[in-house]
């Protein structure tokens, strides 16, 4: 069994019957499924907390870590387990002082040794490489592909642990965690069809 665990990161749909696809995703990850991002763009505050709350209170039951992604207030807000940071969404030590030395602080950084060495410096509790390949959540742009050796080379260096994002399907995952990564974060592989059989899926590439 790989040591290898789940990071799901939600649809920008968080609506209509999504908690109840979430509390079947993680029964059916159980042991698998240890964080769940919230993940929604282009709303305020206020609304994104109301649909956050009942989500929150799922992972709660499940022991799953609940991490709002880009927005340290929010997360603040929410008293979230953690904030996920991209490289234009402020800095892991401020982050810090705002949401306690208590919470989990993920850091975005691309293909980028460099990035991730200045994240774990800057106190993060995970770095993320991404994205691995073709993604709806990613931005496509140019941005160079991170490979499996990128995670090789951090997990026989650094103790920070190292997710990998993008585009990650159960057909395509098993050389991430063959090089060690800690967490896969997948979202459209999920949710784009039956969360139940694509957990299950992952599980049995993942052993």
């Amino acid at each position: 069994m790989t040591d290898t665990q789940l990071y799901l990161i939600s649809p920008l749909d968080v609506g209509g019957d999504f908690p109840q696809r979430l509390d079947r995703a993680l029964v059916a990850g159980k042991d698998l499924v240890t964080a769940f991002q919230f993940r929604v763009k282009d709303m305020d505050q206020h609304e994104a907390a109301a649909l956050a709350e009942p989500l929150q209170a799922i992972c709660a039951a499940h022991d799953v870590a609940f991490i709002v992604n880009d927005s340290v207030a929010l997360a603040k807000r929410l008293k979230a387990d953690g904030v996920h940071l991209g490289q234009d969404d402020g800095d892991p030590k401020e982050a810090r002082e705002e949401l306690g030395r208590d919470a989990q602080i993920g850091v975005t950084c691309h293909a980028s040794r460099h990035l991730a060495m200045e994240a774990g410096e800057a106190g993060a509790d995970y770095v993320a490489f991404g994205a691995f390949f073709e993604s709806s959540t990613k931005d496509k742009g140019d941005a160079e592909r991170p490979t499996p050796e990128l995670i090789a080379w951090w997990v026989q260096i650094f103790e920070i642990p190292v997710v990998a994002i993008g585009g990650i399907t159960p057909a395509n995952c098993k050389p991430l965690v063959e090089a060690g990564a800690d967490f896969l974060a997948v979202s459209g592989a999920v949710w784009s069809g039956d969360e139940v059989a694509a957990i299950e899926a992952f599980a049995k590439q993942m052993q």
